[in-house]
């Protein structure tokens, strides 16, 4: 590489490009590659890096705690799980129809884990997504009520393609707390896509969001369009023997 080319690369950002010139240009002396094919090389390498590093950042930026995957899914040692129902999500066309997913079952069983695999599925896509854990979430609604900041948040997790709770249920929640949630996926309501992960049913909500009526009408709305997958099956947190 001449001093020229890598000080133009440089300057253009066209970092994967400069780390791999000498390589591709050997590789292309060698095999007597046209120099279309060598500047395709380069174009395709770079990007690919490019890709690569906007996914990174969207992962990053969605605060996915493990990186979990559809395909690395222990299928095997959970029966209460059907492969071809995780697969047929997989597809997302749920995302693309605005509907919800809702995983019930107890800890441990895998829930968190198919959710994450799907969230990811939707940043591979390029989607616009987000997870959080119910306890955070409501903390943020609590702490938003102080500063008035409610409707930026609102705002914010409202126009998520993908918003992904997890733990739902057994929360202590303030009667505000709750208002903000309903207001929430009021406006999500067959806008957007939320996933949800909880250990109670849909007749055990109401003892934590309070307000009998509002958690009728948020039911309503939130099961309209929804998928429910009930797992029962053993814990995947077990000691193996």
């Amino acid at each position: 590489m001449t001093d020229e080319i890598e000080q133009l690369l440089k300057n253009l950002k066209l970092g994967r490009m400069r780390s791999i010139y000498d390589e591709q240009l050997r590789a292309a002396e060698k095999q007597q590659v046209s120099y279309s094919e060598f500047v395709a090389a380069l174009l395709r390498a770079q990007w690919h890096h490019r890709q690569e590093s906007a996914l990174e950042w969207r992962i990053q930026r969605a605060g996915l705690p493990e990186r979990w995957s559809l395909e690395t899914f222990p299928y095997g040692r959970q029966p209460g799980v059907k492969r071809k129902q995780i697969q047929g999500l997989a597809e997302l066309d749920f995302v693309a129809k605005h509907e919800n997913l809702v995983f019930i079952g107890p800890t441990g069983i895998g829930k968190t884990g198919l959710a994450c695999g799907l969230l990811l599925k939707a940043l591979q896509n390029g989607l616009r997504c987000q997870f959080i854990r119910a306890q955070d979430l409501f903390d943020e609604m609590y702490a938003s009520l102080a500063d008035r900041s409610t409707r930026k948040l609102i705002n914010h997790l409202a126009r998520l393609d993908v918003l992904l709770i997890d733990e739902f249920g057994y929360l202590n929640l303030k009667p505000e707390q709750s208002n903000t949630f309903f207001k929430l996926m009021e406006e999500r309501y067959h806008r957007h896509s939320t996933i949800v992960t909880t250990n109670l049913d849909y007749g055990e909500w109401h003892n934590f969001l309070g307000n009998k009526s509002m958690v009728e009408a948020l039911l309503s709305r939130l099961r309209h369009y929804c998928h429910t997958v009930r797992i029962d099956g053993p814990s995947l947190r077990e000691p193996q023997t």
